[in-house]
C-alpha cells in the first residue's frame, strides 16, 4: 500500500513537472514570435555622471523625432531597411545634438541583435530575450542605458495611423505581451534560459 501510494506521487509530480515544462516551451515559442516582429531601441550613455545621462536622452528624443517615419512601416522588415539606409543620418543627428550641449564624445549606431530583459512599456510587457535593435552607444558607452520598441512604434511620437502590435503579433503573442511579469512566473523561467544560453 506503502509503495503504491509512493509510485502515485511521483507519477503526479512527473505530470506536473512535465505539464510545467510544456507550458514554459509553449511559453518560449511564442515569445520567439514577438522577438521575431519587434525592432527595439537602445541608447548607451557615456557614464553615469547626471549630465552624460541627460545627454542620453537628448540624443534620444533627436532620434525618436527622426525616427517618426517608421510610423508608416508595415512590417518589422520594412523599419529595418529604412532604418538601415538611414543610419549615416541617424549618426549625423546624433553627433549634432552631442555637439550642441558641448561634448565632443563619439557616437556609434548600429543594426544588431542586442539582448534585453523583461521590459514592459505601459500595458505591454516584453520578454527577455535577442531582439533586433537600432543600438546608439555615447562615447565610452560605460552609463546606464535606455531602451524601446521602434517596431511597432511603441515610444515613437507616431502617427495615429501607425502599426500596431496587434498588426504584426499573432494572436497568442499579443496575449503575452498583455501579460504581468509580476504574475506570470514563466517571465521569469524564461529571462534566466535567456541569460545563460541566448545572450549575444
Amino acid at each position: 500500500m506503502r509503495h503504491d501510494l509512493r509510485l502515485l506521487e511521483a507519477a503526479a509530480l512527473c505530470a506536473m513537472a512535465l505539464t510545467v515544462l510544456l507550458s514554459v516551451l509553449t511559453f518560449q515559442q511564442t515569445g520567439d514570435t514577438v522577438r521575431a516582429g519587434v525592432l527595439r531601441l537602445h541608447v548607451i550613455a557615456h557614464s553615469d555622471a547626471p549630465e552624460d545621462q541627460q545627454l542620453k536622452l537628448a540624443v534620444r528624443d533627436a532620434l525618436l523625432k527622426k525616427g517618426k517615419s517608421l510610423a508608416a512601416a508595415e512590417t518589422k522588415q520594412a523599419a529595418e531597411r529604412s532604418l538601415a539606409d538611414a543610419l549615416p543620418d541617424y549618426r549625423e543627428t546624433a553627433r549634432q545634438v552631442i555637439a550642441a550641449h558641448g561634448y565632443d564624445y563619439d557616437v556609434t549606431i548600429s543594426l544588431k541583435p542586442a539582448f534585453f530583459p523583461t521590459r514592459t512599456y505601459g500595458d505591454v510587457t516584453l520578454p527577455a530575450g535577442t531582439y533586433d535593435a537600432l543600438r546608439v552607444v555615447i562615447g565610452d558607452g560605460k552609463g546606464q542605458n535606455w531602451w524601446c520598441v521602434m517596431f511597432p512604434p511603441l515610444c515613437l511620437p507616431a502617427a495615429q495611423d501607425s502599426t500596431a502590435l496587434e498588426d504584426v503579433l499573432n494572436e497568442d503573442a499579443c496575449q503575452l505581451v498583455s501579460s504581468s511579469p509580476r504574475y506570470e512566473l514563466r517571465f521569469w523561467i524564461v529571462e534566466q534560459w535567456e541569460k545563460l544560453f541566448c545572450k549575444e
